[in-house]
Order: C-alpha cells, then sequence, then structure tokens
C-alpha cells in the first residue's frame, strides 16, 4: 500500500506545481479586464488546466479559448 500513498503524492505535487507554473505567467491584468463570464472561466482554468469545462463556462469553442488562454491571457499549458 505505501507505493499507492507515494503515487498520490507524487501527483499532488505535479498538479500543484503546474498550477503555480500557469499562475505565474498569466497576464492577471487582461484577465481581470474580461467581462465576468470570460474571467470566471480564465481563473478556473489557471486553477485546474482544465480547458474544455473552462471553455464551456466560456460558451467559447474549445481552439477558440485555448488560443485565448495562452495567446493574450499568457496562461502555458502545462503537461
Amino acid at each position: 500500500m505505501e507505493g499507492v500513498g507515494a503515487k498520490l503524492r507524487w501527483w499532488i505535487e505535479y498538479f500543484e506545481e503546474a498550477r503555480e507554473i500557469r499562475r505565474r505567467y498569466a497576464d492577471w491584468e487582461f484577465i481581470k479586464s474580461q467581462p465576468p463570464k470570460l474571467r470566471a472561466a480564465l481563473e478556473y482554468f489557471v486553477e485546474t488546466g482544465d480547458f474544455r469545462t473552462a471553455a464551456a463556462m466560456a460558451e467559447m469553442g474549445v481552439d477558440e479559448f485555448v488560443d485565448l488562454a495562452r495567446y493574450r491571457a499568457g496562461v502555458p499549458l502545462v503537461y
């Protein structure tokens, strides 16, 4: 069972590091200047990395949202 705990800790650290990278590089001035629905979607994407749900929240296509998030808001895709 110890192996499962170690793997779980690794995944938790991985997701926390990815969130920190997205937070660090995001253009917060751009994000805060957006309408409430889009701002909430961008903030959700920064926190979770889930661009599909964020695109649905913004009522945008996935490609359109990812382009906006990456190139206008500066949020990197972290794998």
